[in-house]
């Protein structure tokens, strides 16, 4: 793995158009060592069409939790169509699902943070995890914009956690503008963003928000928008390696 010099690199991309970004690791990494993280969110859509018009045969993940709106698998199926490609899907393991579910019921996250992170453990890390493994950088669709988590990320990141680059080439983007590409490029989006939603992820997690309400309000709302993150993000990150 190529060794970058991430504070250089923030500072010359900071002005310039993420797919300059995207074309810049997948050319640094190789098409095979970089992934992008796809949640079906109109920021991954917005990713997903920069990355495959720069590489057809670029890699994009999903992690299928197994809890998703049937309107993500829909979307799922459409971009698949769109775009004549499949993703690479991650499920949970089955062992882990059964074993909590069994002891504590269905919606054991309810019950408190510590359980709530414990079944985002679950269906998502490990999983995610299990792809990172195979790569030696991955996108994202973050925006300091979405939480306050999230305002001191940066568009290359190394990610201390999974030992990897992370790479956010949309994060100084409003989402106004990513709904200006969405728009421009005529992008298959979940219908759910219609009726109010404006952050999608699990269904029994996920909400329609009020006109005025931070963006990710709809997802465990029960919980502290300063601290809420379901672990994707957290693996401890620095702009300098």
């Amino acid at each position: 793995m190529q060794e970058l010099n991430l504070k250089a690199l923030n500072t010359e991309f900071i002005n310039k158009e993420p797919e300059e970004a995207i074309r810049f690791i997948v050319e640094k990494l190789g098409v095979s060592n970089v992934a992008l993280a796809s949640s079906l969110s109109i920021e991954d859509q917005v990713l997903t069409d920069m990355l495959l018009k720069i590489n057809p045969k670029a890699r994009i993940f999903v992690i299928d939790t197994g809890r998703h709106f049937q309107k993500t698998y829909d979307l799922m199926d459409e971009t698949m169509l769109r775009y004549k490609f499949n993703f690479e899907v991650y499920a949970p393991e089955s062992a882990d699902i059964e074993e909590y579910v069994s002891k504590l019921g269905p919606n054991f996250f309810y019950e408190s943070v510590e359980l709530r992170k414990k079944c985002c453990e679950i269906r998502k890390v490990k999983p995610l995890k299990r792809v990172l493994s195979t790569v030696d950088g991955w996108i994202c669709g973050l925006r300091r914009e979405q939480s306050p988590t999230r305002q001191d990320m940066e568009i290359f990141e190394w990610d201390e956690g999974n030992s990897i680059y992370k790479i956010n080439p949309i994060i100084f983007w409003s989402e106004e503008k990513v709904w200006e590409y969405i728009k421009a490029h005529n992008l298959p989006y979940n219908s759910l963003y219609d009726k109010g939603f404006r952050s999608i992820g699990c269904q029994p997690c996920t909400r329609a928000i009020q006109p005025g309400e931070n963006v990710r309000s709809g997802r465990w709302w029960w919980e502290d928008p300063d601290k809420k993150e379901c672990g994707l993000h957290l693996g401890g990150h620095s702009s300098v390696k």
